[in-house]
C-alpha cells in the first residue's frame, strides 16, 4: 500500500474512542445510545415501542435519544414520538436506505441501535446486544448463527439464506445473517461513510463497508418471531434482485488492494496463484528476518506477517483501515508515514518493507528512512517486483485483466541491480536474494558498521 506524509501517530491504529458521558461545553452530556427507527404509519405499535425502550434503559441506566425517520409528520406516529420525547427527522432520500442515512447523520450517540418500528424487533433483545458492545464495532442480531431462529414464510425464508450465502461467500465476509437490520453500531463506525444504497440492500453495504474499513463484526443469535406476517412474494423479490444489483459493485470493493483485511484473506485466496504467492512471500520474509531481533514493519498492511514477528516488533501503516484490521494480530501498531518515521535514529535491529517502495515515488524519502531507524549492523529486509524480469511484466498486464486486480498501481519501477546500489550508496551491503516466480524479488541487506566500512590493511606479526 502507499504511504504518505502525515503528521499524526497512534498505537491502535485509529482516532481517540468517544469518552461517554463527557459534558461540552455547548450542552447536555452526549448521550450513550441513539436508538434509530425508520417509520410509516405504524399506529399504537411505535407508542408501545417507545414506552418499552424508556423502560430497558432506564434500567440498564444507559443515556438514550430516540430518533424516528417518517415523512409522516403529522400522523399519530409522529405524535407519539412527541409524547415520549424521541425526535421526528423526515427522510433526505426515499426508502429504507435514505432513512438510515438520514438517521445516521442525526445521531448523537457513542452507539447507534436500528430497529424496526412494528416490534418485529423485540425491544427486550436489546439488553444481549448491549451487553456485547464491548466485543465488536458492529453487532448484529443474527437469525441464522447456531442458537438463532426466523419464523417466516418458506418462500421469503429460502430466498433469505441464498442471499445471505451468496454475499458470505461470494463475498468472504464471515457473517451468515447480512440482511437483518436488528443492530448496534458504534457510532466511529458511520462516519464519514457513505451510504448511496435506496432499499434493504443498504444492510449488505454496511456491513462490506465496515470488513473494508478493518471494524470488526459480531453475531449474536436471535429468535425472529414477526407478530405478523404481511410481506408479499413481489416486494421479497424485488428485495433480493436490489441485493444482487449490489453484489457486483461490493465484489469490486472487497477484492479492492485497499481493503483492510486483503493480504491476510489472500493468504487462504481460492484463486491458487494468489494464495501461493501470499504464502511465499511470507516463507520467504520470515526466513530472512528470523532470529535478527525485534522487527520494525514498514506498511504492513494486513499480513499475517505481523503474526510472526518476535517480540518487541512493531508494525506501522499509513492506512487506519489496515492497523484497525491489524488488531486481531495482537502487535503494537503505529500509525505513520514511511516517509518520516517516528523513530529515533538506529531504533531497530531489523527494519522490513515489502510491497511498498513501487507505490511510492523513486524521489521520495522512504528509502532514507529505511535506513535511518536500522542500527549499524542490522538488517534490512526489502520487497517489491522486479521489472528487470520478463516473469513480472507480464504477470502484471495478466492481473489487470482480473476484475478488482490492478495494472498502474506502481509507479516506480525497480530492477535488481538498481535496488543493490541504491542500497550500496547508502550504506548497506548485499547478503541474498529470494524470488517469487522470477517476479517478486526480496532482497537483504546488512547496515555496515563503522569498523567494517574502515580500509583493511595488513598486519605484521612483531
Amino acid at each position: 500500500m502507499a504511504l504518505a506524509p502525515t503528521t499524526s501517530s497512534s498505537p491502535s491504529g485509529e482516532h481517540e474512542p468517544d469518552l461517554p458521558g463527557v459534558a461540552s461545553s455547548a450542552g447536555p452530556p452526549r448521550p450513550d445510545v441513539t436508538v434509530l427507527v425508520p417509520a410509516l404509519e405504524e399506529g399504537a405499535a411505535i407508542d408501545a415501542l417507545l414506552q418499552q425502550l424508556t423502560a430497558i434503559f432506564t434500567r440498564l441506566g444507559v443515556r438514550h435519544e430516540v430518533i424516528i425517520v417518517t415523512e409522516a409528520t403529522g400522523s399519530p406516529t409522529a405524535g407519539a414520538a412527541k409524547r415520549h420525547g424521541a425526535k421526528i427527522v423526515p427522510p433526505v432520500r426515499p426508502g429504507y436506505g435514505g432513512a438510515l442515512s438520514t438517521g445516521f447523520d442525526s445521531a448523537g450517540g457513542e452507539f447507534v441501535l436500528t430497529m424496526d418500528a412494528d416490534l418485529v424487533d423485540p425491544p427486550e433483545f436489546i439488553e444481549a446486544l448491549w451487553r456485547a458492545r464491548g466485543e465488536a464495532d458492529v453487532t448484529i442480531a443474527s437469525r441464522f448463527i447456531e442458537g438463532g431462529s426466523a419464523n417466516m414464510g418458506a418462500y421469503r425464508f429460502t430466498l433469505s439464506r441464498a442471499l445471505n450465502a451468496l454475499f458470505s461467500r461470494g463475498l468472504d465476509v464471515p457473517i451468515r445473517d447480512l440482511s437483518c437490520g436488528f443492530r448496534l453500531y458504534r457510532s466511529t463506525v458511520l462516519r464519514e461513510q457513505q451510504f448511496i444504497n435506496a432499499d434493504f440492500d443498504v444492510l449488505q453495504q454496511i456491513i462490506v463497508q465496515a470488513f473494508a474499513e478493518g471494524w470488526r463484526v459480531r453475531e449474536v443469535p436471535f429468535r425472529y418471531e414477526p407478530t405478523r406476517h404481511g410481506s408479499s412474494h413481489g416486494r421479497v423479490l424485488r428485495v433480493g434482485l436490489a441485493c444482487l444489483r449490489t453484489f457486483g459493485r461490493l465484489w469490486l470493493l472487497r477484492n479492492s488492494i485497499l481493503a483492510a483485511d486483503y493480504d491476510d484473506r489472500a493468504h487462504d485466496s481460492r484463486i491458487f496463484l494468489q494464495r501461493y504467492w501470499q504464502r511465499s512471500r511470507h516463507r520467504h520474509v520470515m526466513d530472512l528476518i528470523r532470529g535478527e531481533g525485534a522487527v520494525l514493519d514498514v506498511g504492513c498492511g494486513s499480513s499475517r506477517i505481523i503474526a510472526g514477528l518476535p517480540d518487541g516488533s512493531v508494525a506501522v501503516d499509513i492506512l487506519h483501515r489496515k492497523l484497525r484490521y491489524a488488531r486481531k494480530f495482537n502487535r503494537p501498531l503505529v500509525h505513520a508515514s514511511g516517509f518520516a518515521l517516528p523513530f529515533a535514529d538506529a531504533s531497530f535491529p531489523c527494519v522490513l518493507c515489502s510491497q511498498v517502495i513501487e507505490h511510492v515515488p523513486k524521489e521520495s524519502p522512504i528509502l532514507d528512512e529505511l535506513c535511518r531507524v536500522l542500527r549499524p549492523g542490522g538488517r534490512l529486509v526489502l520487497g517489491t517486483p522486479d521489472y528487470a524480469n520478463w516473469q513480472w511484466v507480464y504477470i502484471e498486464k495478466l492481473y489487470g485483466l482480473v476484475p478488482g486486480g490492478y495494472k498502474d498501481e506502481h509507479i516506480s519501477h525497480y530492477t535488481n541491480r538498481e535496488l543493490v546500489q541504491l542500497m550500496e550508496g547508502r550504506g548497506l551491503r548485499f547478503e541474498e536474494e529470494r524470488y517469487i516466480l522470477r517476479g517478486e524479488l526480496i532482497q537483504a541487506f546488512r547496515k555496515v558498521t563503522p569498523a567494517a566500512s574502515a580500509p583493511r590493511t595488513n598486519s605484521v606479526a612483531p
